[in-house]
């Protein structure tokens, strides 16, 4: 990994490889001229043998310099299955080094330089996913003069086992101290550590509203970005369904030794299995964040419609179709019958004038397409809605979109995710065309990139901040624009979570 650092004083040529230099140590890049990129840095020490599920201990330093031009190890995981590998892809890389940091900074930057920084966290239910994936690439945001970071922790069992000896949210540990890191580090890449943005997806935007919703959440960052992720987490005994199963299932106790005795891909095998046997609708065992220890002491909903992190500027959406990425590609759109949503709909308490509501908009609509939209509005539309509202009179600005660009790709429409190659500018990546086609519109991408990047460069997107009104910035295939409180009438009544 590493060889002997160049002799002090000497000078390096032009077109060198770039090294930064840690407080760890020397790393090497490499650069196309105008992107410097140094990847698989580690963070934090590998978490196996006596550091598996224990709390994350810092990466200790190593001498010469360290080669940065490949992605470290990505965290045990299955590939995804049941329809959904055709749309998301898995990269495996092996090793132990799963807690590890890349970089993108402009290339031939100037001597002390002070950029803005964005942190990217990577989605994926919390048991799959990697930095490594083509579409987190952070060449268009570093082409904007940002230097950006994406980053890698533990999922599953490894990162968010609920065990009786166990911290819980190991993951969300892991991540905090992967900011730790970027406050320290990232000016040896041209960053600013006093203008950080974490950008969380899907189960990442979960994690990171749990990390916004710390008392000390300014120590970590200075703005958020949540992108379609819910914004609670499970009691213990809920959460802890999974973990308890896997235990019953291998005939180990539910603690460290029983848990560090079985093989992370034994834990991984376990774990999908469990899964695929699991309610479409999710009742079954899964894998979430936790109430409860150091990393999310309370539901972050509740702590944040309290208050907290009312200080940090926030950007937060969804797409409108999201609910489309699992019912579609799993057949569950077509075989839920009015029985079901009927009881579903009472098993989740939601009024009956809610789902009047959506038939008198959608009035072609399945059963099945009828859920997933109720589905939608209790975990994402009105939970942001709630947490929007109570930070208007808050000191720091909210900014609300919703991604509403139809793919035309098997019905997906706007489904789960399908925003990322757009805020990325990446619609030529494998797993954008996967999820859009090869066909989608490129404005819509200039547009959406160039909010995102006003965000973390200025601090703001370019469009109405939140208020009484609920302005919800709305990004279809003519670019964005306004929508006051839209469909209201399908939040109204729905039970707080």
């Amino acid at each position: 990994m590493t060889d002997a650092a160049p002799a002090g004083g000497s000078s390096l040529p032009a077109d060198a490889p770039p090294i930064a230099t840690l407080s760890t140590g020397l790393v090497r890049g490499a650069t196309d001229g105008r992107i410097d990129r140094f990847l698989g840095i580690p963070y934090a020490e590998p978490p196996v043998g006596s550091r598996r599920f224990r709390a994350p201990e810092p990466a200790a330093a190593w001498t010469g310099v360290r080669d940065a031009t490949a992605f470290a190890a990505t965290a045990p995981q299955s590939p995804y299955g049941g329809g959904l590998e055709k749309y998301l892809p898995t990269v495996d890389v092996p090793g132990d080094e799963v807690l590890s940091v890349n970089v993108w900074t402009p290339g031939g930057r100037e001597p002390g330089a002070a950029l803005p920084v964005l942190v990217f966290v990577h989605g994926g239910a919390l048991t799959r996913g990697t930095a490594a994936l083509p579409a987190y690439d952070g060449t268009t945001f570093a082409s904007a003069g940002i230097v950006y970071v994406s980053i890698q922790y533990r999922l599953g069992q490894e990162g968010f086992a609920v065990l009786e000896d166990v911290p819980p949210n190991l993951g969300v540990l892991d991540q905090e101290a992967a900011l730790r890191w970027v406050r320290r580090e990232i000016g040896a890449f041209g960053g600013d550590p006093a203008r950080v943005t974490v950008m969380g997806h899907s189960a990442g935007a979960n994690t990171v509203t749990a990390l916004l919703a710390l008392p000390h959440a300014k120590e970590l960052f200075d703005q958020a970005i949540l992108q379609s992720g819910p914004l609670v987490a499970q009691p213990a005994k809920r959460a802890g369904r999974m973990s308890r199963e896997i235990a019953r299932r291998l005939g180990v106790g539910a603690t460290r030794a029983g848990f560090a005795s079985v093989p992370a891909a034994d834990l991984v095998a376990q774990q999908t299995a469990i899964s695929a046997g699991a309610s479409p609708l999710g009742r079954g065992p899964s894998v979430a964040l936790t109430i409860g220890g150091d990393a999310v002491p309370r539901n972050p909903l509740d702590a944040l419609v309290a208050g907290a992190g009312r200080d940090i500027p926030v950007l937060i959406g969804s797409t409108i179709d999201e609910y489309r990425l699992w019912f579609v590609p799993t057949g569950v759109v077509d075989r839920v019958s009015r029985a079901t949503l009927a009881l579903a709909r009472l098993a989740s308490r939601v009024p009956a004038r809610v789902v009047r509501a959506h038939r008198a908009r959608r009035p072609d609509a399945t059963p099945g397409e009828v859920l997933g939209e109720v589905v939608t509005d209790v975990l994402l539309r009105a939970p942001i809605t709630r947490f929007a509202d109570s930070r208007v009179a808050g000191p720091a600005a909210t900014w609300v979109y919703e991604f509403r660009w139809p793919s035309p790709v098997d019905r997906l429409r706007a489904a789960h995710g399908m925003e990322l190659g757009f805020v990325f500018d990446r619609l030529d990546t494998p797993d954008a065309i996967a999820l859009g086609g090869a066909d989608a519109p490129q404005a819509l991408a200039t547009a959406m990139h160039g909010s995102w990047t006003s965000f973390v460069v200025r601090g703001d997107p370019g469009w109405e901040r939140w208020s009484a009104r609920r302005p919800v910035q709305a990004f279809d295939a003519e670019g964005g624009h306004i929508d006051y409180a839209p469909r209201q009438d399908e939040l109204d009544g729905l039970p707080a979570r």
